[in-house]
């Protein structure tokens, strides 16, 4: 599949979708207290994207069966939302993503509920520096690898791994385009950033090793020695002057 790029004004409209993603991650934010069942957050989210004239873009997503992917402490990513209330000292990433008028939104966030520990809250800004410095990579001529190298490098520095069994990646029309966009890489290498690619930059690090294991439901990924893992996501689209974190 070849890399699709947008318009200008395919942009603007990308720029929409994910403000609604992340007038939702305001939202939950706010609510991700102790005590809170991950499916109250869902229906939250569920109801602001649909008030807003936006579809969520993970609800039936390959038989996906909610708006968000709420992932907690040691999962990695596509943690089902369910009725388990959140305890204080826990992590919980969230990932949102919602189709406005034919074009994708995606955007997550790790929040911390209540009182964590200075290992959680050192993983949680790692992980939120990476995705800076892979965005800071973001610019017309430069590679895709050395957006996964600059996520690699700072992680690895911390003395974290980063995952490699999911990856970011090209967004549009579809919530899934090319490129892949690992978190990991040599620099100058890969396909060449031109203006008009929007892509999904979203390191996801882990406090232990790098290695993850699947649930029995087949869409929640822990990490595979229980360690906690934190996820940052950005939708960014390359223009001529550079990166354009989009929804913000």
């Amino acid at each position: 599949m070849a890399t699709v790029l947008k318009t200008p004004g395919e942009i603007e409209l990308m720029d929409q979708a994910n403000r609604i993603v992340h007038r939702v991650l305001d939202a939950v934010g706010e609510r991700m207290v102790p005590g809170v069942k991950t499916r109250e957050l869902d229906r939250l989210a569920e109801r602001i994207i649909r008030d807003a004239g936006g579809v969520p873009a993970f609800l039936h997503y390959r038989g996906y069966p909610a708006t968000l992917c709420i992932s907690v402490n040691d999962v990695v990513v596509h943690g089902i939302p369910g009725e388990v209330p959140l305890k204080d000292g826990d992590i919980v990433g969230i990932d949102c993503g919602v189709f406005y008028k034919g074009y994708c939104g995606d955007a997550a966030r790790t929040f911390a509920v209540g009182e964590v520990s200075a290992e959680a809250k050192r993983l949680l800004r790692v992980t939120e520096e990476a995705l800076r410095l892979a965005v800071a990579q973001v610019r017309p001529g430069g590679r895709v690898q050395d957006i996964g190298w600059a996520v690699q490098r700072h992680a690895e520095s911390h003395g974290y791994s980063v995952v490699r069994d999911f990856t970011g990646h090209g967004v549009g029309t579809s919530m899934h385009e090319d490129p892949q966009v690992p978190n990991f890489g040599f620099p100058g290498k890969g396909p060449r950033l031109k203006p008009g690619m929007v892509l999904a930059i979203e390191p996801m690090i882990n406090a232990g090793g790098s290695g993850v294991k699947m649930d029995a439901d087949g869409w929640t990924a822990r990490t595979e020695d229980g360690s906690l893992s934190a996820h940052f996501e950005f939708s960014v689209a390359v223009t001529p002057a550079g990166a354009k974190v989009l929804g913000l």
